[in-house]
């Protein structure tokens, strides 16, 4: 300063933490119930490090019968919103996430349903 130049060195460090969510329950088993009777169970959504908004997208699954037809069972509704925020203490809060099956066909299923976000994570 002054005329005379000075130069600093400065080390920055840090940890980047890719946004997870993770699911209570882990898995989910729906009751088997009579064709056309809806059965239903709640999950919580549990997101972690996310640092904005991220609104939650959800792929359902398509069963395909064995005579070829094609059936779309599996309905989610979020109560309280998909949307995931970050509160005023850093952290994220819980969504809560309704997931309804219904056929009026017999089917039996085993698979992933798939919970995205923003980012495509």
């Amino acid at each position: 300063l002054n005329d005379n130049p000075s130069h600093y060195k400065i080390t920055l460090s840090g940890t980047v933490k890719s946004p997870k969510i993770n699911f209570d329950p882990p898995f989910l088993m729906l009751m088997p119930v009579p064709l056309d009777v809806k059965t239903e169970a709640a999950i919580n959504i549990i997101p972690k490090d996310y640092l904005r908004q991220s609104r939650i997208q959800v792929e359902l699954p398509k069963l395909e019968l064995e005579d070829g037809d094609r059936i779309y069972p599996f309905s989610v509704q979020f109560p309280e919103g998909q949307v995931i925020v970050l509160s005023s203490d850093g952290t994220n809060k819980e969504l809560i996430c309704r997931i309804s099956f219904r056929s009026s066909r017999p089917v039996s299923f085993s698979g992933n349903i798939f919970f995205i976000d923003e980012e495509e994570n």
